[in-house]
């Protein structure tokens, strides 16, 4: 199965069953609809972007690294399919159960039409009309991801990974890749402030605050609200992020 705990030690048997329930089968959907938003986001948005001299080579590399950066990530907990196609082959072969099936299918879609809404909404194009306000939103969604690859990758025991530096470094390029045109990327408000110093340039320079912070906060409450739900031990997974 996708969950890499063991039962419940607490001594609590009224909340097994709903722990169970939401282990086995909500939790692995909700990381495909995560997993493909992203996924989607990231590849739709280097498509939109993508310039002349780049051919084929920038969305096929943000399309890559962004697939291999969320199967790294969120693999341990729903198998990393993120793809309708590849679920169903696995299903065919034994490796998912028929409960999960339609639930997975329905995830990964969910997930693509957010994240090519997202995409679409973000485009260089529209953001000509718009407050510096929307450049935020490509700050906040871009941080996210590089946040969750820390959390989940390098910081919690059940799905820490000896790849996860590479994984960091890969999602900074995906990022760069597919919303660079956009509004720079920075994910880092320390790098802006210092770039901002250096060139007395202060435009918008509050996104590149309130974006990256905003990302890191949906991070944590994404983890923090799943986990009390899913780990309830003190052995388990909960208690390997530090408080």
């Amino acid at each position: 199965g996708p969950c890499c705990l063991g039962p419940a030690t607490d001594g609590t048997s009224g909340t097994k069953p709903f722990r169970g329930v939401f282990e086995q089968f909500v939790q692995p959907c909700l990381a495909e609809l995560l997993g493909s938003s992203l996924f989607i986001f990231v590849g739709c948005l280097s498509v939109i972007e993508n310039t002349e001299g780049t051919g084929r080579l920038q969305p096929a590399l943000a399309h890559g690294l962004a697939l291999g950066i969320v199967i790294a990530v969120l693999g341990e907990i729903s198998g990393g399919h993120f793809n309708p196609a590849v679920s169903v082959s696995v299903f065919l072969i034994g490796g998912l159960n028929i409960i999960l099936l339609v639930p997975y299918i329905l995830a990964q879609i969910c997930g693509g039409m957010i994240g090519a809404g997202l995409a679409k909404n973000m485009t260089t194009m529209n953001y000509a009309k718009v407050s510096g306000a929307a450049f935020n939103t490509v700050q906040v969604i871009m941080t996210l991801f590089l946040t969750m690859v820390v959390c989940m990758g390098a910081v919690n025991e059940c799905t820490r990974s000896l790849l996860a530096p590479l994984c960091i470094g890969l999602t900074v390029t995906a990022d760069i890749l597919a919303g660079g045109a956009v509004s720079g990327v920075c994910m880092n408000p320390a790098r802006a402030f210092g770039l901002a110093m250096v060139a007395n340039y202060w435009s918008y320079h509050w996104i590149y605050w309130v974006g990256p912070m905003s990302g890191a906060l949906l991070t944590a409450s994404f983890i923090r609200y799943c986990r009390p739900l899913i780990f309830w031990g003190l052995d388990t997974c909960l208690y390997n992020f530090p408080v």
